[in-house]
């Protein structure tokens, strides 16, 4: 039996991105690795900070430790004090340790290491990143994967950066696809969800595109709105613009932008929508827009597909690998193709029926269950390889 510490703080702290990412692929993992025939490993969920939210997770295989430090003072006593603190101080005993969330923190010698990468968007777009941010991680993440025994990619465009930018073997490195959870493809409950969701989020009754990331530069809010400016002005349509996510950095250059094209009544800020409402806030949408600059993996996109909603995305890092022959794939950098783009998929109701069918196909195809089985293959894969060095190391 191997233990296994897995960092959820991300899960606990986050409540989008990583961290809705941490949560659905560690309870897959939980599900399907604890103390099972095939895989009888012990887990224990690591929270940097308080733990309490995550005590009804604890069984007879998977136990909860919180610290009465933070991951912000970890990072600096790890990180800024270049204290090597080995994590197990902390967390207990493990066979293997899991970071999920780019950096690897000190262990002890000898101690099997996974890092997850979810992207490497701070060097492929530096000026989307808020300065002090860009410098830590330029400076620990290539460090950690380095160090890291193994690392996780959550896709083909991040492990290709992995080995492009920071030179690890590609052999190094396993690429798991997200899923998507099974609540986006069950069809409405209710013939009043879309009353429901508009009225809860005072959408109004216009058809609406939607858009779903924390407000940041990449995520081209900012080249969303002017292409949507240039679709309302050229063809009259009728449609808003709802853009669901916190308010990250750089955002008021997307609100000023909004004033600027007098698209006040227009442009929906709804901030976090509530998980439980995501399936119905997508499934009322006409159009799903996600015209990012980078994309490590683009969860929201899967997330649209699944929910019947013909989607608009960039031709740029992991998305095509995510949206395949789904949907309109546009240059981010170009306004004019993203509004046509738009424009396409409001209106053009042959292409509409064939996109909402193949998207709903391709969503298929990426499942936690899946995801959670790669996951443990390289758990085993590692704790494996970390035998037999050990064993053959010479005394």
């Amino acid at each position: 039996m191997a233990r296994i510490t897995i960092d959820y703080t991300p899960a606990v702290h986050q409540r989008a991105g990583i961290g809705r990412l941490t949560r659905e692929l560690t309870q897959a993992v939980l599900t399907q690795g604890a103390l099972t025939q095939a895989s009888p490993h012990q887990f224990k969920l690591f929270v940097m900070g308080d733990a309490a939210e995550v005590r009804q997770m604890e069984s007879a295989a998977v136990s909860v430790q919180g610290s009465p430090i933070s991951d912000r003072w970890f990072h600096r006593v790890w990180f800024k004090a270049n204290l090597p603190l080995p994590v197990q101080w902390f967390a207990g005993p493990c066979d293997l340790y899991h970071a999920t969330d780019f950096v690897l923190p000190p262990t002890l010698p000898n101690t099997p290491t996974v890092l997850t990468v979810h992207d490497l968007s701070f060097e492929r777009d530096p000026g989307s990143a808020v300065p002090s941010l860009l410098s830590f991680l330029r400076k620990v993440v290539p460090a950690s994967a380095r160090r890291a025994s193994h690392i996780v990619a959550d896709s083909h465009a991040t492990a290709r950066d992995l080995t492009d930018l920071y030179g690890i073997a590609p052999d190094k490195i396993t690429t798991i696809h997200s899923g998507v959870h099974a609540r986006f493809h069950v069809a409405a409950d209710s013939p009043d969800e879309p009353a429901h969701i508009r009225a809860r989020y005072q959408l109004g009754d216009a058809p609406y595109v939607l858009a779903v990331g924390t407000m940041q530069p990449r995520k081209n809010h900012l080249g969303l709105v002017r292409a949507f400016a240039k679709l309302t002005s050229h063809s009259g349509q009728k449609a808003n613009l709802v853009i669901s996510g916190g308010k990250g950095w750089l955002y008021d250059n997307v609100a000023d932008e909004v004033q600027r094209l007098g698209l006040s009544e227009r442009v929906k800020f709804i901030g976090y929508a509530d998980d439980a409402d995501l399936p119905a806030l997508y499934r009322t949408a006409s159009v799903f827009a996600f015209p990012s600059l980078y994309e490590g993996f683009g969860l929201p996109l899967l997330e649209a597909m699944a929910s019947g909603v013909p989607v608009v995305t960039s031709n740029v890092s992991s998305l095509p690998e995510v949206a395949g022959e789904v949907g309109l794939l546009i240059n981010p950098h170009d306004v004019n193709a993203l509004a046509a783009a738009l424009d396409q998929a409001l209106h053009d109701e042959v292409w509409r029926t064939q996109a909402i069918a193949a998207g709903l196909a391709r969503a298929q195809q990426f499942t936690w269950e899946r995801a959670a089985e790669q996951l443990l293959d390289v758990y085993a894969r590692t704790l494996k390889i970390s035998v037999n060095l050990i064993s053959t190391s010479p005394v």
